[in-house]
């Protein structure tokens, strides 16, 4: 401190004399500066929690919360199991295959059902987002449809298809295509067309501004797309799973409802979030490995 007081005494006195100049000024209090730098993100750097571990105090607070709950008995055990017993069901599960088998089903429901979605999606987005009369007859058809409830086309789903694993998966397929296609759609426009016009500036013909200029302008907005396409079809996996099937994690939780099981009710559930933080974490691992030129606010 003293020191840095003495060095700005100096650059004040060689002002009035007119014996520094400005770089001299300049070269004299970089190094103050820099040392106040290094301290203070050392500082920082000792107090910093891992962002891992911030991620999974939410977490750890509603396991808190649900221990809590049950151990005091605010909430009956026939209402709501304990932590401890449903980690018993879900070891005992996990023995006998049955939970196994049923989330292998799953998987494979939402699997392909993702698959199909976001690859319809995303080239409906890209008829209407490059072209003009692409947007004229699919833009307009297809915010007249994503306003119907997904739910409600499943009785239409069985006539047309019937009640095999092929309803299920096209009941999936319909709930991804609608936000994989708006929020494409949307990031195919919103692409600044400054950006355009320096492109066609530099010589860029149509194929090269879609590569260079309209697909990574776009990519955030697929992600976006893609993290609710994924909440969407986790949730809609439940209705489809109650529909005629034997197997499957809604299976598992309708079942348990007819017993009052509410042990394997929860642990279905918790496999439900688990799942959809897993996903969560796949699309920020894209994020992270697409969009690694993008520099945006990541907060305070």
């Amino acid at each position: 401190m003293t020191e840095t007081i003495s060095r700005e005494s100096t650059a004040t006195t060689g002002d009035r004399d007119g014996s520094g100049t400005t770089a001299e000024r300049t070269h004299r209090a970089v190094p103050a500066s820099r040392d106040h730098g290094r301290q203070w993100r050392t500082v920082r750097g000792r107090r910093k929690i891992p962002r891992w571990v911030r991620r999974l105090t939410g977490p750890f607070l509603l396991y808190l919360t649900w221990q809590l709950v049950t151990s005091f008995g605010i909430v009956s055990s026939r209402s709501l199991a304990s932590p401890g017993a449903v980690l018993a069901a879900g070891r005992e599960m996990w023995g006998s295959g049955e939970l196994l088998d049923a989330l292998g089903s799953s998987l494979y429901r939402v699997g392909w059902g993702l698959l199909f979605g976001v690859a319809i999606g995303l080239s409906l987005a890209v008829v209407a987002g490059f072209f003009r009369l692409g947007e004229d007859v699919v833009d307009s058809s297809m915010n007249f449809l994503r306003t119907i409830p997904v739910i409600a086309l499943l009785p239409l789903i069985i006539v047309w298809i019937g009640i095999g694993e092929e309803a299920k998966i096209f009941l999936i397929v319909i709930g991804v295509v609608f936000p994989i296609y708006m929020n494409t759609f949307a990031a195919i426009r919103g692409v600044d067309a400054k950006l355009v016009e320096a492109g066609m500036i530099f010589g860029l013909g149509r194929p090269g501004l879609i590569r260079r200029v309209i697909i990574p302008g776009s990519v955030p907005g697929f992600l976006v797309g893609l993290r609710w396409a994924l909440g969407v079809a986790w949730l809609l996996l439940v209705f489809a799973e109650q529909v005629n099937t034997d197997r499957g994690i809604g299976y598992l939780l309708n079942h348990a409802q007819a017993w009052n099981r509410t042990d394997i009710i929860v642990l279905c559930l918790a496999i439900y979030g688990l799942l959809g933080l897993l996903s969560d974490g796949i699309v920020r691992f894209l994020e992270r490995s697409l969009l690694s030129w993008r520099r945006g606010f990541a907060g305070t």
